[in-house]
């Protein structure tokens, strides 16, 4: 399995006009964030989770020419945003594109990409393939996948494990039946978006204290703003076994 980090940021941390932050001055590479999103590639098949509003620059980034299914997360427009951009792959492999998610997260993209679904649509729309999902295990093209429902201040959220590897973002609650399912993980990927406190997502120290109960060979965090601080220097806070993750990183599992 081979998994790439298309990007690992949040619309709270992009750039702005006349930002002076650190972050934003930054020379490292490891500071450039785009909106956070995961490309698996497993057993001959080729997944994304998330489509964010840089889908299209992610992918091209990246020489993905390929694309057999997408997992969403939760419906926040900084995950799915980029779902139109799929029409490249339904024009390449003449195919309707597998969309997974829960059945309130495919019902919001059915509202937010309305066009896409009129019946009534023209030539050249995206061609989705909606496929609501519960909490069990499910297959994509013989890819064991297992949901790991998670909180989002109230709102819920899957994080998805495929074999040895567990991607959660978007979270601040995780249950002890999730935490079960997260048992044996040797690749966690978990969002830790800054050091102060926030409402409805892991900070530092919180993330920390998660991936040090998962007990994974290794945790990257991701989902990070500029509040989070430079790459580097965040670096220096974390355990061994612990990185903050970056745009285009590359693992093999």
């Amino acid at each position: 399995m081979t998994v790439t980090f298309l990007g690992t940021g949040t619309s709270q941390g992009i750039p702005v006009i006349g930002c002076s932050c650190e972050v934003c001055k930054s020379l490292d590479y490891r500071d450039k964030r785009l909106r956070a999103s995961v490309h698996i590639q497993v057993s001959g098949q080729s997944f994304v989770i998330d489509t964010g509003p840089d889908f299209r620059q992610q992918m091209l980034r990246e020489g993905i020419n390929r694309l057999d299914a997408v997992l969403f997360t939760h419906a926040h427009r900084d995950h799915t945003a980029g779902l139109d951009d799929v029409r490249a792959y339904n024009f390449l492999q003449n195919m309707d594109m597998p969309v997974y998610g829960m059945p309130e997260t495919l019902n919001q993209i059915q509202n937010d990409f309305a066009y896409i679904f009129d019946e009534h649509g023209y030539p050249g729309l995206p061609r989705i393939d909606l496929r609501p999902l519960s909490h069990n295990t499910f297959s994509v093209n013989g890819v064991e996948v297992t949901p790991l429902p998670v909180v989002h201040l109230k709102l819920p959220v899957l994080g998805f494990r495929i074999g040895d590897f567990s991607y959660i973002t978007d979270a601040n609650f995780i249950s002890d039946e999730t935490y079960k399912k997260l048992q044996g993980t040797k690749v966690l990927v978990l969002n830790a978006l800054q050091q102060e406190p926030h409402i409805s997502h892991f900070t530092l120290t919180e993330a920390i204290q998660v991936a040090e109960k998962v007990g994974a060979q290794k945790t990257y965090f991701t989902h990070l703003s500029h509040k989070m601080g430079l790459h580097a220097d965040v670096s220096k806070l974390l355990p061994q076994n612990i990185e903050i993750a970056f745009d285009g990183l590359s693992l093999k599992l």
